[in-house]
């Protein structure tokens, strides 16, 4: 796993040319020490599907010490695990160059407890699928396979090294990892690690938050979302990260407005609507957006039809504890939290006054809510009208905001006698709302307004 470099903003990306010639550099200089070096994992599995590689590691049979006196200025990142950060090519790129090792217990669920040095064929069976552990000389290209990677990878099958049980059980997060390279490759799970994964679903409760969220995120940003939601439901690992969601199969909704089916389905039904490459927010407030409807499901028996009265509200209150559960960054809660507790607002656009329509698709995000709605509407009765008027106001007022700035200040206001504190934004609220409604456009007119309105407060 190559550290996060940060470039200077004004300084190009390495092109993926420039990428590989950096990590074919720090293998001449290694080999020329008389040292094995190879490109490992990520990098030679992408290469052969066809895919070029974002970054490159290196493994080699030099230790952390020899690997410093090539590199003086390398710096260790796992020293312990015999991992060094090497830079190379004109953008200063960083490269791990990793001594090949195997590993000890794995007492704590995710690091070995100790590892020792070892030869590349001992390397390549510590590691988690038979796809990551492939080497590359890239001196003549040969490709080295010591567990069968290439052959799943023409086979395009996920499969663990070895006994998947254990490959599990030293890393419980290799559960969602297999998830994300199944759900992104596109591949089948062999039987085997499938039934592991099933079978060690309930232990992912024992990795952090963090580890989980980065990877379910990560799931849920690509394309092939809705593959690895699937997955995750089917073995079970969606009850350790929105076990929620399980509560949404069976529960039934009005066939009027929802021909689809019950909840689950219209939820899938969004997430697989969804543009390739959405918003993660986007994409979480179409997985939450209906996530209050079983605690609020009733049956009308007057009118004869289910009711979810109150479920944005709930939803949305039950979005922030999922989020933050998920030690998900405060920003992307709030609006995930937004999106949840307004996707109902759209059923009443046509009659809101016209400075409260104009607030509503004013706010900061609103093309995402506008998407929830349109990819809500289209996973169940597929009515638009309301979408499109709202697609219709905001070409009318395309040569302007839909909330422009406020004609006057506070400062105006107390000028005029007003007192600071909450009355203050009030009647800036009220100012903005006749502005808003086209009655008032100018600061001379927003100042007569406040005259006529509030005359007792006006200095004589």
């Amino acid at each position: 796993m190559n550290a996060e470099i940060r470039l200077p903003s004004d300084r190009p990306l390495p092109t993926s040319t420039e990428l590989r010639e950096g990590a074919e550099s720090i293998c001449a200089r290694l080999r020329r020490a008389s040292f094995v070096a190879y490109l490992a994992g990520g990098c030679v599995r992408d290469r052969l599907l066809g895919v070029e590689p974002k970054d490159y590691d290196i493994a080699t049979d030099a230790r952390p010490e020899q690997v410093k006196k090539i590199f003086p200025k390398a710096k260790g990142v796992g020293a312990h695990f015999g991992v060094m950060l090497v830079r190379a090519g004109r953008h200063g790129t960083a490269y791990e160059i990793a001594t090949f090792r195997e590993d000890g217990e794995y007492s704590d669920g995710r690091r070995p407890d100790d590892v020792s040095f070892s030869t590349p064929e001992r390397d390549a069976q510590r590691r988690d699928f038979t796809i990551n552990g492939l080497f590359e000389d890239c001196s003549s290209g040969e490709i080295i396979d010591f567990v069968g990677g290439q052959e799943d990878l023409r086979a395009g099958v996920l499969r663990c090294i070895g006994d998947a049980e254990g490959r599990f059980g030293e890393d419980r997060l290799r559960l969602v990892r297999a998830v994300r390279f199944a759900a992104r490759l596109g591949f089948k799970i062999d039987p085997a690690t499938w039934l592991a994964m099933v079978s060690l679903a309930p232990t992912l409760a024992e990795v952090s938050a963090e580890r989980i969220r980065e990877e379910f995120a990560r799931i849920l940003a690509h394309p092939s979302r809705l593959i690895g939601f699937d997955l995750l439901v089917e073995s079970g690992l969606m009850r350790q990260i929105v076990p929620e969601v399980y509560d949404l199969v069976g529960c039934e909704q009005p066939p009027q407005f929802h021909p689809e089916g019950d909840v689950f389905v219209h939820t899938r039904m969004l997430i697989e609507q969804l543009h390739p490459n959405a918003e993660l927010t986007l994409v979480l407030g179409a997985l939450l957006h209906d996530i209050g409807k079983p605690a609020t499901y009733s049956y009308d028996e007057e009118a004869g039809r289910i009711r979810f009265n109150g479920h944005a509200e709930v939803g949305a209150r039950m979005t922030q504890e999922i989020l933050g559960r998920l030690k998900f960054p405060n920003d992307t809660v709030s609006r995930v939290h937004s999106l949840v507790a307004q996707h109902m607002d759209f059923m009443n656009v046509q009659q809101m006054r016209r400075a409260k329509l104009r607030r509503f698709i004013g706010q900061e995000h609103f093309d995402e809510l506008l998407e929830l709605h349109r990819v809500d509407c289209l996973s169940s009765n597929g009515c638009l009208e309301n979408h499109q008027f709202v697609l219709a106001t905001l070409e009318e007022l395309s040569n302007e905001p839909p909330v422009p700035p406020r004609l006057i200040t506070g400062h105006d206001l107390m000028e005029r006698g007003f007192a600071a504190g909450r009355t203050l934004g009030v009647v800036l609220s009220a100012v903005q709302d006749e502005q808003l409604e086209g009655r008032i456009e100018d600061r001379e007119a927003a100042l007569a307004w406040v005259d006529q309105q509030y005359p007792d407060q006006i200095i004589p």
